[in-house]
Order: structure tokens, then C-alpha cells, then sequence
């Protein structure tokens, strides 16, 4: 046998086995397989099942024959020509042997580095949200610069930070897996006054080493831009903060919380001694009015996680609770408002409909409970004499609840939706509102609407900022 005769049966064979391998994993396998006499010496069979390795292997079969070549007897020629494509054949077989290589060890795929950050800068408070690995390898510990270090542990061994930062503990989202890492997400807050100051820590903790961006939602995410940048040497990528109350809230539905569902309903809302709150299944979410009660309101009409619209607001949201609870009673902190609220009683500070009627007024179904005027005995001396700064601070948590309930209740009408689910930091601790809304669309409906509601109530909008840091990753 030749030596031209051996190297060309050593190349085929090689082809025969590498190229089905090589092209099947570029996706370019065909339903038929060519059959061709591809070693003279031996007249052994190959068949190769991809389009490009017929049309080579046909080709170099045509060619070592000489159908093609006819009129080309020059032997020179041939043997030029055959050198060639030795040559192509030695590349394409090199490619196939790293391309099966690498389908047994496949490169690991560029990460992004940590720390996982996401931020809804408010107009009362920033809420943010970490992502703490806790599948770190030896090896990345060893890699891992001081820095880093610094802030996961500053993070995590915490639960309060300074005077006002707090981590919300109980909200941990445990074993979680993201970006194909897995670890806890932990919750934090502070008050948007106190930006300046953690501002100034990722300054002084060298955070830019780290990253060059952060992922950040909310009003203030504009407000602190500039600061961010000069202080802290970061940029902000700033992301539409309703968009990112969606994304955020549908994920965190879809992993629930640490094994118990996220969302959650009051059972006979209107029956005070009966009222219980049951788990509820958000899996068929569309469509739904979600009611978003910050410092003020946003009404959402969601149809598909991509297709929703804003369909109203109201100026008069947590911020003014707050803020006329800080007037009237002189507290300093929500959670010391709504301690007050607890121990208040609203009917010394509102009218009701029995001050007017004497009882029910029955041509329209208004139970004699209900609120005629609020504030409405505040018109006498003799009832701001007699109350207390507990009755207006509860006074004050159901005005602003009542209004909200009312915007959402015809807005569920107007948009016919069923489903109202309420969020936002409003409602975080406070079991007052969230029970006089549930009453309020159950009632008013005549039990056709109904409101819930999710553990994460505040946090939606920074669990979607780091959502889209992560997606940033992946389009990269």
C-alpha cells in the first residue's frame, strides 16, 4: 500500500468518526446519510449524517477518483490539489478532537462576580436586597479579595445596621438558587434619609473595586444618582421601578417562601371573630389590579408579565399616614404610629353612618358602622377634648386605608378584575389596614372581589433589580 493510500484511509477514517460529531453539535444533522466509497484500498463503507461532512467526504471521494478532474490529467495538479485539502482535512480533524474534548470537559462559564445587589431607593425608605452564596468553593475563598469579605460578613452577621437599618430576618429567602449559585437572599431597610451614609460606606469599603454598577429602581435612583457616582465612584443603572415590582413580584411568588406559599388571603373578612389568614395560590396570577402603597399609590392593571398598564394613583398613601400621625400625635416612626394606631379607637374621631341615621341606613345597605365622615366629630369641642392621641393616630391609619380601598374597589369594576393584590411598605406590620381592605372589597363587592396579599410586601421592586442585574450577566 502507498503512503499517499495510507494517509488518505487514516484521514477518512478519522473524518467518518469525528465529522457526525463535530456537525451534529453545530445542529446541522440531516435526516438521510450518504453511503460512499471513501477508502479505495479497502472499499470500506462510511456513513456520515451531516449535511457539510457528505458534501466533503463525497467530494474527496469524486476527487480521488477523478470523475470531476477529468480533463485535468496532469499529475502535478492532482497531487497539488490533494496536498490542499490534506491540509483542510488536518484543521477540520483538530477542530472535531477539541470540539469532542470539550463536550467531555466543557470550559467553565464566566460568572458574575459577587456581591449581588439589588436596590429600590423610595421616597421613605431604600430597600435592598443580597444574594449570599453559600456554595463558595475553596478555591474562590481562596481568591476572594478583603473587601468582599467585609461586606458579606458586615451583611450577614448583622440584623441591625447603625440606628436605622434593619435586616428583616423572618423575610430570609433560604436555599435559593440563582444564576446557577445557590444561597440565601436577605432583606434590608433603612429610611432614604440615611442614604448619604451608605453611600459613604461603599466608599469606605472600596465597593467599586468590586463593580462599577449597581442595579437600582425607585425615584431615588435619579435622586442619588450624582452622589453615587462622586462619592462612591459607581454608576447606577437605573431600571423602571414598575417593571421591576412585577418581575420581582412574580419571582418571588414562583420560588415561595422557604416551602409555604407567598401570597395569602383573610378568611371571613367581615366576621372580626372568624377572620383568619389562609395561604393562597397566585399560579394563575392574570389578570390582576395590583395596588402598590408606598409613600403614595400606583394601581396596576397586569394582564401578562410583560403587558400591563397604570390605570391610576393617589397622592394620599403611606407618607401621609405618617406624616399627619406625626402631626397629631407627635410620633417619629411608623412602627411607632401604628403602635399607637393599635391602641386607638377611630369611632371617637369619625362620624359614623348610626351618628346620622341613629342605625343601619337600609334603602342603600349601609351598615350603621360604617364611616360617614372622617375626622367628623372633630368638628366638636367636646369630642377633642375627650380623645386621644391613640383614637387619632387609629383615625388617621383607616382614612387613608378606606381611600385606598375605595380607588382599588371601582378600579377592579372599571378594569373586571377579580383579583386585588396589595403590596408595599405600607403595609409591612400592619395588620390593621391589610384586614380593613380585606373587608372593604369583600363587603363592598358583595364578596365577588377579593384582596391579597404577600409576605415580601415592600420588596418586589428590588428583587426585580437584581433580577435584571442578573439577566444583564446572561446577555453578555
Amino acid at each position: 500500500m502507498s503512503c499517499g493510500s495510507v494517509t488518505q484511509e487514516i484521514l477518512l477514517s478519522c473524518l467518518a468518526v469525528s465529522l457526525p460529531v463535530y456537525f451534529k453539535n453545530q445542529c446541522w444533522e440531516s435526516d438521510w446519510v450518504l453511503r460512499c466509497k471513501c477508502a479505495p484500498s479497502r472499499g470500506a463503507d462510511w456513513g456520515v449524517k451531516c449535511f457539510p461532512g457528505k458534501i466533503i467526504v463525497a467530494f474527496y471521494n469524486l476527487l480521488l477518483q477523478r470523475r470531476i478532474f477529468g480533463d485535468f490529467s496532469s499529475f502535478f495538479f492532482i497531487n497539488r490539489l490533494y496536498e490542499v485539502l490534506e491540509s483542510v482535512f488536518e484543521v477540520l480533524w483538530l477542530t472535531c478532537v477539541f470540539t469532542v474534548a470539550f463536550s467531555f470537559f466543557p470550559p467553565k462559564p464566566p460568572s458574575l462576580a459577587f456581591p449581588w445587589f439589588g436596590m429600590d431607593i423610595g421616597g421613605t425608605l431604600v430597600k435592598l436586597v443580597y444574594f449570599e452564596p453559600k456554595d463558595i468553593t475553596a478555591e474562590e475563598e481562596q481568591e476572594e479579595v478583603e473587601n468582599l469579605k467585609s461586606i458579606r460578613k458586615y451583611l450577614t452577621s448583622n440584623t441591625a445596621y447603625g440606628k436605622t437599618g434593619i435586616r428583616d430576618v423572618h423575610l430570609e429567602l433560604k436555599n435559593l438558587t440563582m444564576c446557577g449559585r445557590k444561597g440565601n437572599l436577605h432583606f434590608i431597610r433603612f429610611p432614604s434619609c440615611a442614604m448619604h451614609r451608605f453611600i459613604q460606606m461603599g466608599s469606605e469599603k472600596n465597593f467599586s473595586s468590586l463593580h462599577t454598577t449597581l442595579c437600582a429602581t425607585g425615584g431615588g435612583a435619579y435622586k442619588f444618582e450624582e452622589d453615587f457616582r462622586t462619592i462612591a465612584d459607581l454608576q447606577l443603572h437605573k431600571l423602571d421601578e414598575l417593571d421591576c415590582l412585577i418581575q420581582g413580584l412574580l419571582y418571588v411568588d414562583s420560588v415561595g417562601f422557604n416551602g409555604q406559599p407567598e401570597c395569602y388571603y383573610f378568611e371571613n373578612p367581615t366576621n372580626p371573630e372568624q377572620c383568619q389568614k389562609k395561604p393562597y395560590c397566585l399560579d394563575n396570577p392574570y389578570p390582576m389590579l395590583l395596588v402598590n402603597i408606598g409613600s403614595g399609590v400606583s394601581i396596576l392593571a397586569v394582564y401578562s408579565k410583560d403587558n400591563y398598564k397604570r390605570v391610576t394613583g393617589s397622592s394620599l398613601g403611606g407618607g401621609t399616614f405618617l406624616g399627619l400621625c406625626c402631626l397629631l400625635t407627635g410620633c417619629e416612626t411608623f412602627e411607632e404610629a401604628l403602635e399607637m394606631a393599635a391602641k386607638g379607637d377611630s369611632t371617637n374621631v369619625d362620624k359614623l353612618v348610626k351618628d346620622i341615621y341613629g342605625g343601619d341606613y337600609e334603602r342603600f345597605g349601609l351598615q350603621g358602622s360604617a364611616v360617614a365622615s372622617s375626622f367628623g366629630h372633630m368638628m366638636s369641642k367636646e369630642k377633642r377634648d375627650s380623645i386621644s392621641k391613640e383614637d387619632l393616630a387609629r383615625a388617621t391609619l383607616v382614612t387613608i386605608t378606606n381611600n385606598i380601598g375605595s380607588i382599588a374597589r371601582m378600579c377592579a369594576l372599571n378594569e373586571n378584575i377579580d383579583k386585588v393584590v396589595f403590596v408595599g411598605n405600607f403595609l409591612r406590620i400592619n395588620m390593621i389596614s391589610m384586614k380593613v381592605l380585606a373587608y372593604a372589597m369583600d363587603y363592598w363587592s358583595k364578596g365577588q372581589l377579593k384582596a391579597l396579599f404577600l409576605e415580601h410586601e415592600g420588596y418586589f421592586g428590588a428583587v426585580g433589580a437584581l433580577l435584571e442585574l442578573l439577566k444583564m450577566t446572561d446577555d453578555q
